[in-house]
């Protein structure tokens, strides 16, 4: 965690705009989500930012001689210790960018590993940026990594260390890397009994998803009235934190937080924390929360939908959609919102700050699940009471009758419930 006595580092945000290459963010999105992304960083203080507009990316400068001066001498004025550059940076670019301008340099993985690594807060979270961060580092073991530079004695290297100590870096990160999979593989064992014993729990699960900063712990809190950092900055929440919540027709379900999702997240990320998601996988309903005030909703909307089907959420989870921060906008745009949301089916307008509409979304929580219920007949014989007690517990059972060999059962129950079933012993 970051020491509150710690110096403030002033920092610049940079977006590279190259011309050409498809965008699916306005430049001036994709800058204020920068900015907002180094503001989620403890410790920095965000002295400008400006999107620099690139007719071809440079191989060893990124940018053009010109604009490395014209940037060097900014950075200078301003007393800049940190550029944040928002899109990939190569080892070299990066080598050759902190020697010309004389200031830290990280691009888009780095400060989202930054963050993820302050962020994080159970044994599962710490272990995955761990990883994700080691194979950041093995990628640009080509210059002099800082903290392994500084573990050397910080010989100011100009081009890297030489290549033995490039080949003794590479093997200690891949015995790191090897290390923290066998933790990870030891907390997943761990995880897999509590989803077991959740499975036991006749409360259905109701996963908050959606783009970070949607306002996703603001409305966790209204809801289960607990105390989650709910801060107005990105990725607040990493960790899933699942509380219970008793719904106004009084069926009792399970809600949890997850963390939000980015545009343009790298892959090694997304990979590193599908595990952190694993509670959606497992959801009998989806809340997709969006913040409807953002110019570029629909856009973060389709960003959130794409990564879902890249985690393998399945089509047969059914949907509601959240559209948040209603308070934040004028009371026209407001109106024309609630009314749209009237109108389409599966989508609830409200302000989780405020509180209105959140009893709207409630029933229609309880009303997705009992919609999401399908019959079934089943025969136990006697030798299964362990799967009769099973679906007592549950409460699914709608009617039973005794025969000669067992049991004749009607049950109503959601697909999460049906599979969880299926895959009882005896």
């Amino acid at each position: 965690m970051s020491d509150p006595g710690a110096p403030v580092t002033r920092a610049w945000v940079l977006h590279p705009d190259i011309l050409g290459k498809a965008q699916r963010h306005a430049p001036a999105s994709a800058l204020e989500e920068a900015v907002a992304l180094a503001r989620a960083l403890p410790g920095l203080e965000v002295a400008g930012a400006e999107i620099v507009r690139l007719p071809r990316v440079r191989p060893g400068h990124l940018f053009g001689a010109g604009k490395v001066a014209e940037l060097k001498a900014r950075l200078a004025a301003e007393e800049v210790g940190l550029v944040l550059v928002d899109g990939p940076v190569t080892p070299v670019q990066q080598r050759n960018l902190e020697k010309a301008w004389g200031v830290k340099l990280l691009d888009r993985t780095g400060l989202i590993l930054e963050i993820f690594a302050e962020r994080a807060r159970t044994r599962e979270g710490v272990l995955q940026v761990e990883l994700a961060a080691l194979n950041y580092q093995r990628t640009r073991l080509v210059r002099a990594w800082t903290h392994l530079e500084r573990q050397r004695g910080g010989l100011g290297f100009v081009g890297g260390p030489g290549e033995t100590q490039i080949e003794a870096d590479r093997r200690a990160i891949d015995e790191a890397i090897s290390r923290i999979r066998r933790q990870l593989s030891k907390v997943a064992k761990t995880r897999a009994l509590h989803r077991a014993a959740r499975a036991r729990v006749p409360f259905p699960v109701v996963a908050l998803v959606g783009y970070t900063n949607a306002g996703k712990s603001t409305l966790f809190n209204r809801l289960t009235g607990a105390e989650v950092m709910a801060k107005d900055m990105l990725f607040a929440t990493l960790d899933p934190t699942m509380r219970g919540v008793t719904l106004p027709a009084g069926q009792r379900i399970i809600l949890s937080d997850t963390v939000g999702f980015i545009s343009d997240l790298p892959p090694q990320l997304v990979a590193a924390f599908r595990a952190t998601l694993e509670e959606v996988l497992d959801a009998d309903l989806i809340v997709h929360v969006r913040d409807i005030s953002h110019p570029e909703t629909r856009e973060q909307a389709e960003d959130v939908r794409r990564i879902l089907e890249e985690l393998g959420v399945t089509a047969d989870i059914p949907v509601i959609e959240v559209w948040n921060k209603t308070d934040t906008m004028a009371p026209e745009a407001r109106a024309a919102v609630a009314a749209r949301a009237a109108r389409s089916p599966g989508a609830v307008a409200l302000s989780a700050r405020t509180g209105e509409g959140v009893e709207a979304l409630l029933q229609a929580i309880g009303g997705a699940l009992e919609q999401d219920r399908h019959g079934r007949e089943l025969f136990l014989p006697f030798s299964e009471g362990r799967k009769r007690a099973w679906l007592h517990q549950q409460g699914v059972v709608e009617a039973e009758t005794p025969e000669e060999e067992g049991f004749r059962l009607r049950v109503r129950w959601t697909a999460r419930q049906e599979k969880a079933f299926r895959e009882l012993q005896g």
